[in-house]
């Protein structure tokens, strides 16, 4: 019996004009009345997954910056990891390399290497405020991060992970979100093992868990789920390793999963 719902939020439980439908929320939270836990699962910081939070007003715990924070609903830090500021001069580097645009965060603000489109695209997105900082080494080495975002057209974020992938193996996680992402974390961060901490800290069994995702960040915690769902709208390499797909995000696919398998939740 399905205990636990974890579900990633940027294209998978929110539409695509970031919201969450009132039936969403209606359905989630009647489904934590009647004692299933509910878990948000995303790539962004703690402060820009917040106002979601909030809305759905069912959550006790939640993973922010893909499993590199952990973070309960008064929000107390449970678990954290950052970059060593030798791995993040390298990513850093990296990036110089391509000309891309970067950024970190700290707080409720995100501080990025040059003026972009994306800075200002990301304040809207993100609900942060952004902050131009040349500098990002000398701001993360006194503002240690969990998260390094780098934007690109698809076809160079595609290059840089596949390249960024092999090149710091043994230092980094790297993984993308949207396309134009390319997402680095402190070694061995994932939403899959951050879900594996939360199953231990809190106890409760990841075969009693259905997870829902759309990209490469979710693919580890929906291989941890005991049973894994991917909306209609997710990537190639997602569809083929999830045991079941449902309706896209716009259709909101999580909800019309869940009410239409109400035997996954049956003694």
């Amino acid at each position: 019996m399905i205990r636990n719902i974890v579900f990633d939020l940027d294209d998978t439980l929110l539409r695509d004009n970031r919201t969450i439908s009132d039936q969403t929320v209606s359905v989630l939270q009647d489904f934590h009345s009647r004692g299933i836990r509910i878990i948000p699962a995303s790539g962004r910081a703690r402060e820009s997954m917040d106002g979601y939070i909030h809305r759905l007003s069912c959550v006790e715990f939640y993973i922010a910056c893909n499993g590199a924070e952990i973070w309960d609903i008064n929000g107390n830090l449970i678990f954290r990891k950052t970059l060593p500021d030798s791995v993040a001069d390298e990513m850093l580097e990296f990036g110089d390399t391509y000309g891309v645009y970067m950024q970190t965060y700290y707080g409720s603000s995100f501080f990025y290497n040059h003026e972009s489109d994306y800075a200002r695209e990301y304040v809207l997105s993100s609900f942060l405020t952004g902050k131009l900082c040349p500098d990002l080494k000398s701001f993360i080495h006194s503002h240690p991060t969990s998260k390094i975002l780098m934007m690109a057209h698809p076809d160079v974020i595609d290059r840089m992970r596949k390249e960024a992938s092999e090149r710091f193996l043994t230092c980094a996680a790297i993984t993308t979100s949207k396309p134009y992402f390319l997402e680095v974390n402190p070694l061995h961060v994932s939403k899959g093992n951050a879900l594996v901490f939360c199953s231990d800290h809190f106890g409760f069994d990841l075969k009693e868990t259905i997870a829902f995702g759309d990209s490469l960040n979710d693919l580890s915690m929906l291989t941890a789920s005991g049973k894994s769902v991917a909306v209609a709208n997710a990537r190639p390499e997602v569809l083929c390793q999830t045991d079941d797909v449902t309706l896209s995000n716009e259709q909101d696919g999580v909800i019309s999963y869940l009410t239409g398998h109400a035997e996954l939740f049956r003694q």
